[in-house]
């Protein structure tokens, strides 16, 4: 009888013993496959990925500004290079003060909001000399026009950042809806064969700026 009731209890336990030593087997699995998962390679970004970041958001910094007017830019503060490069493209030009007649015209036409709060632009500015170029009585006129202003100013604005490598030879749609051109190389650009880069790739916040000598007419 003795011998009929162990081995009963034998019998009994030897399931619950099969079933501990699987959880044990699963387990050990499941961290070793946890493990492999952790100790993985990440995968570094490639070159392509790399460069498609720079065309797509313009992130490609490592140009500096250029050209012979980038020397009246002061040193510091607000309107300097680092200092435009914080704020959005409307009010870094504000702090220019090479670009004051643009400022007052784009405050005229109530477009600093819009220049703001854009995503990614390039802005072809013209600098104060340029204005001073324009017969006065046109000027006049020209600021009196919100209209015209307007497509005065847009025409002078791509909705995308523009590096100078892309200046070289390009052709591009403005805000206006007209089209404007650009050549060139290296320090040297022209836009629609008529206006002179005189400080290049200079960026703010939310625009690069290319600072030229005349005034573009749609």
């Amino acid at each position: 009888m003795r011998r009929t009731t162990i081995a009963l209890v034998a019998a009994a336990a030897l399931p619950l013993g099969l079933a501990a030593c699987s959880s044990d087997d699963d387990s050990t699995d499941a961290g070793d496959s946890g493990n492999s998962a952790s100790e993985a390679p990440q995968e570094e970004p490639t070159a392509d990925q790399d460069a498609d970041a720079d065309a797509d958001g313009g992130m490609d910094t490592a140009a500096e500004p250029f050209g012979p007017a980038c020397s009246g830019v002061p040193a510091d503060g607000a309107g300097s290079f680092d200092g435009m490069a914080q704020d959005p493209v409307a009010t870094a030009a504000s702090n220019n003060p090479a670009l004051s007649t643009l400022v007052a015209a784009v405050t005229a036409a109530g477009l600093g909001d819009t220049l703001n709060t854009a995503e990614a632009l390039t802005v072809f500015a013209p600098v104060d000399d340029a204005f001073a170029a324009v017969p006065e009585e046109d000027l006049t006129a020209l600021l009196a026009d919100e209209a015209a202003l307007t497509d005065v100013l847009t025409y002078h604005v791509v909705g995308e950042r523009l590096s100078p490598e892309q200046l070289t030879d390009g052709e591009f749609e403005t805000l206006q809806g007209g089209t404007l051109t650009t050549a060139g190389e290296g320090e040297s650009f022209e836009v629609n064969g008529e206006a002179a880069v005189v400080c290049g790739n200079v960026r703010t916040a939310n625009a690069t700026v290319y600072l030229i000598d005349s005034v573009l007419m749609p």
